[in-house]
């Protein structure tokens, strides 16, 4: 069975990218949003296996769009990489702390984010 990934960034560049990496292994069905607020929607919606998930986005924020999701029975336990150019320790602590299971740092390496996707997965099951 096909897992959902939900990839949300406010870069059409970089939803391009990480459509690209994932669609190679064709094992994934990819849903896209744009911002914090289209995140929730698109999640609430297609109920994803994993979250792809930028923190700066316009509106609201990924940081804030992880603490809602993190609010909902629904996603309490779905896997949620932050994906993000914010990379110091502070900032992977504090992706963490709002609930983030990894974190991905940009620019990132492709095989690192087959890597996590997979095993964030397998984890899940």
């Amino acid at each position: 069975m096909r897992k959902r990934i939900l990839i949300v960034d406010d870069s059409e560049d970089m939803r391009q990218l990480l459509t690209q990496i994932l669609e190679e292994e064709e094992l994934y069905d990819l849903y896209l949003a744009e911002s914090g607020v289209e995140a929730l929607a698109q999640a609430l919606r297609v109920k994803p296996d994993l979250i792809l998930m930028d923190m700066s986005l316009p509106g609201m924020t990924g940081w804030e769009a992880v603490s809602q999701l993190r609010k909902l029975d629904d996603f309490k336990e779905t896997p949620i990489v932050a994906v993000t150019a914010h990379v110091s320790p502070a900032d992977q602590k504090r992706t963490r702390a709002i609930g983030c299971n990894e974190h991905l740092g940009k620019p990132f390496d492709v095989i690192h984010v087959l890597d996590i996707v997979e095993r964030l997965l397998e984890e899940s099951r």
